[in-house]
């Protein structure tokens, strides 16, 4: 009977250990699971937060540019010099800022894309290098296209040559080099340039903007040549207006009065508010000696553009 009564205890102590186990188990078992369970719904709120790489990545992939800023300016409040963060924040500032159309604003996000994308650089991997000088030349090009007082377009040209020089390649390059030359008045690094990119892709504004950058050195043959393409082909009422101022002047400056009679004339039928082609008119007008229809030909010009520098200084000389 004691036997019988030490095993009956024993089996019993033996249930109670088990039990006892196994409620530390549940415990442990409980514990852990409560942890992952907020682990995670602190990654998930992170996440939809914003403030995590996994959503920036997701938000750029569908080119949800202001998500893309928010989040990387969420991220660089944390982390100024993060790299990636910058990056992101560069790239979306740039088509933020080409979206917007109110020009303050605008400048307002190359400014920061400028200043993001230049830190990026800095601590950039080789091989996003070329990419972020690309996207730094664009931010560039852009700022001198609405700049008023100052000139930002040697730097588009430095970071774009450096894009170039490390491999990146992108089909506008050739054009913005060549809009970039011809403002700082580089003629023949335009003309190069857009011949360049005409080889990638033809266009009536290259073709006209190639015309120009001729004229301007006073190959007028080499201009008429892409005048004509223009005249061929062209569709853009604009494109095509230019042109036709374009090759009126250049038949003023031959002195073939009569055909920079009818290309004016072709604009103003077009264009009553031509500014240009009134003050052509006057100076073929004076180069027939009939003063009063010139002045009044200027004037019409004055009255469309009253700072119009050579009508102004016509006028001037005939006070």
């Amino acid at each position: 009977m004691k036997l019988k009564a030490l095993q009956t205890r024993e089996i019993v102590k033996r249930k109670s250990q088990f039990l006892k186990k196994l409620a530390i188990f549940a415990c442990l078992a409980a514990l852990v699971s409560a942890g992952i369970f907020f682990a995670w719904r602190l990654i998930d709120s992170k996440i939809n937060n914003g403030n995590s790489f996994i959503n920036l990545k997701s938000k750029w992939k569908v080119y949800d540019y202001q998500g893309v800023y928010d989040i990387s300016s969420a991220i660089l409040y944390k982390s100024p010099f993060n790299t990636k963060a910058r990056t992101y924040n560069g790239y979306a500032s740039f088509f933020l800022a080409v979206s917007q159309s109110d020009v303050v604003q605008s400048l307002s996000y190359i400014d920061e894309s400028i200043n993001s994308l230049r830190i990026a650089l800095q601590g950039a991997r080789f091989g996003a290098v070329a990419q972020i000088e690309y996207m730094l030349g664009k931010a560039y090009f852009y700022k001198d296209l609405h700049s008023s007082y100052y000139y930002y377009a040697d730097l588009a040209i430095d970071y774009l040559l450096k894009a170039k020089k490390h491999g990146y390649k992108a089909d506008d390059i050739p054009e913005l080099l060549g809009l970039s030359y011809a403002s700082l008045g580089m003629t023949m690094e335009s003309i190069s340039a857009f011949t360049e990119a005409l080889l990638v892709r033809e266009s009536d504004i290259l073709l006209l903007s190639i015309a120009e950058q001729y004229h301007n050195v006073g190959q007028d043959n080499a201009a008429e040549q892409y005048l004509f393409r223009i005249s061929q082909e062209c569709k853009d009422e604009q494109i095509i207006l230019k042109s036709h101022l374009l090759m009126g002047n250049i038949y003023l400056e031959r002195e073939q009065f009569d055909d920079a009679e009818k290309e004016f004339n072709f604009i103003l039928e077009k264009n009553e508010n031509s500014a240009d082609a009134y003050y052509g008119l006057g100076v073929i007008y004076e180069s027939r000696g009939e003063a009063a229809k010139a002045r009044a030909e200027w004037r019409k010009a004055l009255r469309i553009q009253n700072n119009h520098p050579l009508a102004l200084k016509k006028m001037s000389e005939y006070k």
